[in-house]
């Protein structure tokens, strides 16, 4: 992220094929930004649009200096464009939204100024308490991915899934997002030591353009889950994950083979075609296989730290007196 002294706040929106609302998200963020006494700049990410969306957000850059647009090379989905928005923004407070003005540009104002009254509060994530969207396909969905998310990650908000949130630069510098771990951000950043409050925003129905959300969608973030699960949990110690697994199967399958031969050895008995034998070969070499996955993690989160690598423990201010 590049930073300028001179911006207080910067708006990123990701946009894909929204060549119908462009014209009113600029207008709406403009008049109510406009308004403020900050500084802002607004970054609309072009996801490699083919609806004109790009030509567009040219036509409006020209005559507002504060819009800056990004051009993707091609479609590379929500969570890249966001991080390209994260990485040209150069404002103290990054503020995040759709562009398909289903969040409303007028709720963050009263963010902000929640923000600049919490200092210990570092994010502030919207909750579409009323949403407007589908009940089966996208509000029961969603309702079932927050709980499992929540409890999974340990950091409990009703909405993970809502665009509109507040960063302070420093809660996401060390984040890097991808596949679909934009929704997953709260919890990847609280990792790093920041602190996540929630916010009741308003929420509209799409009246342009066509939704690319899908129940499929779901899929995707359940198995994204499973990623920052183990992030969260085992990155810097790989051994406790993939050694328990294979502690589970490699004793069990010792303990089988174990018995069978002293069964050879004590009484002469046949073991060669028993399904048991087969099992405990099947249990030892898995578990080993496990252990040994662990054991090459373990030494790859030593070469990722050391020498000069990524840190492993990140300093904070002292508190101010």
């Amino acid at each position: 992220m590049t930073e300028s002294p001179s911006i207080r706040v910067s708006l990123i929106a990701p946009i894909y094929n929204e060549h119908e609302n462009l014209p009113d998200l600029v207008g709406k963020v403009a008049a109510v930004m406009s308004a403020q006494p900050q500084s802002w700049e607004f970054i609309c990410v072009d996801d490699g649009s083919r609806d004109g969306s790009d030509r567009l957000l040219m036509e409006l850059a020209a005559t507002r200096p504060w819009l800056r647009p990004l051009f993707l090379r091609r479609n590379y989905g929500q969570s890249t464009a966001m991080q390209a928005g994260f990485d040209a923004a150069r404002g103290e407070v990054l503020v995040t939204i759709d562009g398909d003005m289903q969040n409303d540009p007028a709720d963050i104002p009263r963010l902000l100024a929640m923000l600049d009254a919490r200092p210990e509060i570092d994010i502030i994530s919207g909750w579409r308490r009323h949403r407007q969207d589908k009940a089966m396909t996208r509000k029961l969905p969603s309702m079932i991915a927050n709980r499992l998310i929540s409890k999974v990650t340990g950091v409990r908000l009703h909405d993970y899934g809502c665009s509109l949130k507040l960063y302070r630069r420093e809660a996401v510098r060390y984040v890097k997002i991808y596949g679909e771990l934009h929704r997953f951000i709260p919890a990847l950043a609280h990792e790093y030591g920041a602190r996540v409050m929630e916010a009741e925003v308003n929420h509209f129905p799409r009246t342009k353009g066509v939704s690319k959300y899908g129940i499929d969608r779901t899929i995707r973030v359940l198995l994204d889950l499973i990623w920052v699960k183990f992030m969260l949990r085992f990155l810097h110690r790989p051994l406790h994950a993939f050694g328990g697994i294979g502690a589970a199967m490699f004793f069990p399958g010792f303990l089988i083979l174990l018995y069978l031969a002293g069964h050879k050895l004590f009484s002469g008995a046949d073991i060669g075609g028993r399904p048991l034998l087969q099992l405990g070969v099947m249990f030892t070499l898995m578990g080993a296989n496990f252990i040994g996955m662990g054991i090459l993690g373990e030494l790859l989160t030593r070469i990722w730290h050391e020498p000069g690598g990524k840190a492993q423990y990140l300093l904070r201010e002292p508190p101010s007196e």
